[in-house]
């Protein structure tokens, strides 16, 4: 059985339409109008005045990567390599040690994450089976003068706080 095949005419075959040229001159002819309605009245138009006014972050968003610790201050994280493993990205890097203080048998002796690398998805997050990483710090704004200083390690880590309660984290869908 053969499939019936609709042939369909070709459009643009004069040169002019060849060469897009009409719309071309509509597309810029909609910008010039954008411009001289912006130069007339720019009241209306969206500016955030960015650093001066900070951006309210909501408590869900995915911000810069941080530890969590027990009460007694031990780390939670066992170093079972998950984070790294779902990491999309590669920017993960856990170096396991043996473990004294009876919690689990290993712990991160390094644990560096490559914040130029990072996609911010939240894999890693979720991928936690002890809720030992969260992506709740609040820190948006990422500037440094070297690479060096994106790739946070294991101290970095355990020393930023977080920027939410936990109420409004189980609201905000993190």
């Amino acid at each position: 059985m053969g499939a019936k095949v609709k042939t369909m005419e070709r459009r643009g075959s004069t040169f002019i339409e060849r060469i897009y040229l009409v719309e071309i001159f509509k597309g810029m002819a909609r910008t010039l109008s954008h411009l001289l309605r912006n130069l007339k009245d720019n009241s209306k138009l969206y500016v955030r005045h960015y650093p001066e006014v900070q951006p309210e972050i909501p408590a869900g968003w995915r911000g810069r990567h941080r530890l969590t610790t027990h009460d007694d201050g031990t780390v939670k994280c066992v170093a079972c390599f998950m984070c790294q493993t779902n990491c999309p990205a590669d920017c993960i890097s856990i170096e396991a040690g043996e473990r004294h203080d009876d919690k689990a048998e290993k712990m991160p002796v390094s644990f560096n994450i490559n914040l130029l690398e990072c996609i911010y998805c939240g894999y890693c997050v979720e991928a936690c089976p002890l809720d030992a990483i969260r992506m709740d710090t609040g820190i948006f704004s990422l500037t440094d003068n070297n690479r060096q200083a994106f790739i946070i390690g294991l101290d970095e880590l355990l020393t930023t706080p977080g920027a939410y309660p936990e109420e409004d984290q189980k609201k905000g869908g993190a």
